[in-house]
């Protein structure tokens, strides 16, 4: 990857970063309020899980932002954080702050899973006794 592409790269990721403003600014909604009715309480803890899924998505995804502005000034951007593979620009181009070719995410996201899966398993056989 030359010079040229690599300063837009840093300028494209600066620009997501800079999308988030306010990083924990669903935090408002996830405010715990008090209601006598019970679909209203159901709603609101609906609606309280999904911005605390986005507020993770999102300090997620700026961490990740910020690891690819290192890996920009270390010389490691582009390079499969796994396998040592160069990343390809299509990928890049898509995912700028992706640490992972897309071989080895997929691999990732397999593992996570899995791991997600057996967590489900092991607290379902939990709450059964």
């Amino acid at each position: 990857m030359d010079n040229i592409q690599l300063k837009e790269f840093k300028r494209i990721i600066e620009e997501h970063l800079a999308s988030f403003e306010h990083p924990l600014g669903h935090r408002e909604d996830i405010v715990v309020e008090s209601t006598p009715d019970t679909l209203d309480q159901v709603q609101n803890a609906a609606a309280r899980a999904l911005a605390i899924r986005q507020l993770e998505l999102d300090h997620k995804r700026m961490r990740g932002l910020r690891d690819a502005l290192e890996r920009i000034e270390d010389g490691s951007y582009g390079i499969c954080q796994r396998c040592d593979e160069d990343i390809s620009l299509k990928r890049l181009r898509v995912v700028p702050w992706a640490s992972y070719c897309l071989r080895c995410q997929e691999s990732a996201d397999h593992e996570e899973n899995e791991a997600a899966n057996r967590e489900e398993a092991a607290v379902s056989l939990i709450g059964s006794h």
